[in-house]
């Protein structure tokens, strides 16, 4: 190899990156060199297949690879600056993953060039073929949504097919960056959800004045946004008892004007959009929602205390039935049903009484309480304080608060070396145990 007459370090870094054929390369190998000394670029090259021949055997020997094909030309741009030269190494390969991770740990073994010594560092592995399949993504999407400007009106299915096939954007609204459909602010009407998820499920349904309180604490944005003038505010929540603890927090703290819920049981993010209009257009006064979920609760604490009223009076009947077995054993078989049954019964989880006893004192407070493993408060705050109070402890036996079990809090918890996590409900998380044991407070019978 013979260097161009009157060519110069910067003509020979444009150049870098782009002199050589794609078509056949899948990957480039990008390294940086550093040399004490004066040297020039043919004086790299002759380093490089001097100081790597016979290192790896005929199959990759530097030579026979170009001489074959199977690497493209060798590309160098030497800088020299105060006495040093410094410089890039571009190889384009069409070897497997394997070879080409080979090749470049070998690039890495050259230490001198001519008298000076010298250090060669990988920066990077380029796949070009990864590059291509991202420029065929981008123009796939653009395809689609020109070709969806030109179906023609009622045919519905093909639009549903190009709309689930387009990728949805979600937008970032104010300092906590919560998930938001894109024309939040330009809309009179803001729905409030609860996650990510749902404003995603919104937004495929064509509703996209969303924005997500992502948890059971509301963010001050969200409060000042309710609060903002000519803005009807509508909260689309949840079925459960996590909707019935957010819609609780935001009468108190927010301006909601209208509720909307999903059917007992189910979450917005899994509704289809027939559900979602339906359930938008079923929407009540703020007011008149809180009444209801207040009245479920205390018609569901009637029940509790009745049932465990009724208990002792049906306690003894077992016992008297087992003694006469013994005289009639036709008794004895009829009473097999009764056992079979016990075990659909929902059992309570056994928790200690010191952390039953927190969870009645803390219960409809939006309150958490840490403990150490020897029972003891470590730290009483606000369920909003929860994440960073716990980030600044060593370790967590036991967390006791009343709000919703999320994900995010799950991955603090294991971190923490936390036991036992009660919470008031639990969100759809995916957790690996780790020695973490999750309850609810319906678990422990509250």
């Amino acid at each position: 190899m013979t260097r161009a007459r009157g060519s110069t370090a910067q003509e020979t870094c444009i150049k870098i990156g782009t002199d050589f054929d794609q078509s056949t390369a899948k990957y480039v190998i990008r390294a940086r060199i550093e040399i004490d000394g004066v040297v020039d670029k043919p004086d790299v090259v002759g380093a490089v297949f001097g100081q790597t021949e016979g290192l790896l055997g005929e199959d990759l020997d530097l030579r026979e690879l170009q001489r074959t094909g199977r690497i493209g030309r060798i590309q160098i741009a030497i800088r020299t600056k105060g006495g040093n030269s410094t410089g890039e190494v571009v190889i384009p390969v069409s070897l497997n993953k394997t070879a080409t991770a080979i090749l470049a740990a070998a690039l890495e073994t050259v230490d001198r060039v001519g008298p000076c010594t010298a250090k060669v560092i990988l920066e990077k592995l380029e796949d070009i073929r990864g590059a291509k399949r991202r420029k065929v993504v981008s123009r796939a999407i653009s395809i689609l949504k020109g070709w969806e400007e030109d179906i023609a009106p009622g045919t519905e299915e093909i639009t549903t097919a190009v709309t689930k096939g387009r990728k949805v954007t979600v937008a970032k609204y104010g300092p906590d960056k919560l998930p938001a459909g894109p024309d939040l602010m330009g809309s009179k009407e803001i729905i409030i959800v609860e996650g990510r998820a749902d404003v995603i499920n919104l937004m495929k349904c064509g509703i996209t004045n969303t924005v997500a309180v992502e948890g059971t604490h509301i963010p001050k944005s969200i409060v000042e946004l309710t609060k903002k003038r000519g803005k009807n505010i509508v909260a689309f929540l949840d079925g459960d008892r996590g909707g019935d603890l957010i819609l609780r927090e935001l009468m108190q703290v927010a301006k909601v004007h209208y509720i909307a819920r999903a059917p007992k049981g189910k979450e917005v993010e899994d509704l289809p959009r027939r559900e979602v209009i339906k359930a938008l257009q079923s929407q009540v006064p703020a007011a008149r929602a809180l009444a209801l979920v207040k009245s479920r609760k205390t018609t569901s604490g009637k029940k509790q205390r009745a049932t465990k009223k009724e208990a002792p009076t049906r306690t003894p009947r077992p016992r008297r039935e087992s003694k006469r077995a013994d005289d009639f054993p036709s008794r004895r078989d009829s009473s097999a049903p009764t056992s079979a049954r016990k075990p659909t019964r929902r059992q309570p989880v056994a928790v200690d009484k010191v952390y039953v006893s927190k969870i009645g004192d803390i219960k409809e407070s939006f309150k958490a309480v840490l403990f150490d493993a020897k029972k003891k408060v470590i730290v009483e705050c606000g369920v909003a304080e929860l994440a960073k109070k716990l980030e600044e402890q060593e370790t967590v036996p036991v967390v006791v608060f009343d709000g919703v079990i999320t994900q995010r809090l799950v991955d603090i918890a294991i971190k923490k070396k936390t036991e036992l996590l009660i919470g008031a409900a639990v969100a759809d998380i995916d957790v690996k145990q780790n020695g973490l044991k999750i309850v609810t407070f319906d678990d422990v019978g509250q």
